[in-house]
């Protein structure tokens, strides 16, 4: 055997020799361990997305409050349950949903477009543009979100100004 087979062997055995002493390899023990950090799909919130996606909010608002009430720190189903009342027009509860969303990831980019496009609808610019500033911090290549509120922004300014249609009561039947 050569000396570089003989330090592979070495190497091997260190490298098992803990999991032998602990039981090692495929014990119950470990394959427990394994599913358990496995993750989980929710059923709610899968069905809670397709909601959205067939613009079903009350049942998206179900399904995700499901979601919440077993994980309070899951931004995205907050995030979703602001898009829904916001589709709804029921906006006190939009806000507050995209906040916590917030306040559990600083750092969600939907949780700020989707919160953007809102104060666009109630015509509060000045926070729509606040949150395309904290895209512009997040994004540092050119991404989805911060493309699209800034479009959503920019048509907003255009029809306030006396563009097409003029004023911005158009945004609240979006």
């Amino acid at each position: 055997m050569t000396r570089h087979a003989i330090r592979l062997l070495i190497v091997y055995f260190l490298s098992v020799a803990p999991l032998w002493a602990s039981g090692g390899g495929a014990s119950p023990s470990s394959t427990a361990r394994l599913e358990r950090t496995a993750p989980i799909i929710d059923a709610d919130y899968t069905a809670g997305q397709i909601a959205v996606n067939q613009k079903n909010w009350r049942e998206a608002i179900s399904r995700m409050e499901n979601v919440v009430k077993r994980d309070e720190k899951n931004a995205n189903a907050w995030n979703l349950l602001g898009y829904a009342y916001r589709n709804l027009g029921e906006m006190d509860n939009s806000f507050a949903n995209y906040e916590r969303a917030l306040t559990i990831n600083p750092q969600h980019r939907d949780a700020h477009e989707y919160i953007g496009e809102a104060y666009l609808q109630v015509g509060n610019l000045a926070k729509a543009e606040e949150h395309l500033r904290a895209l512009d911090k997040i994004c540092w290549l050119p991404c989805e979100q911060h493309t699209e509120l800034k479009e959503k922004i920019e048509e907003y300014k255009r029809k306030a100004s006396g563009g097409i249609g003029g004023g911005h009561s158009w945004m609240r039947n979006a």
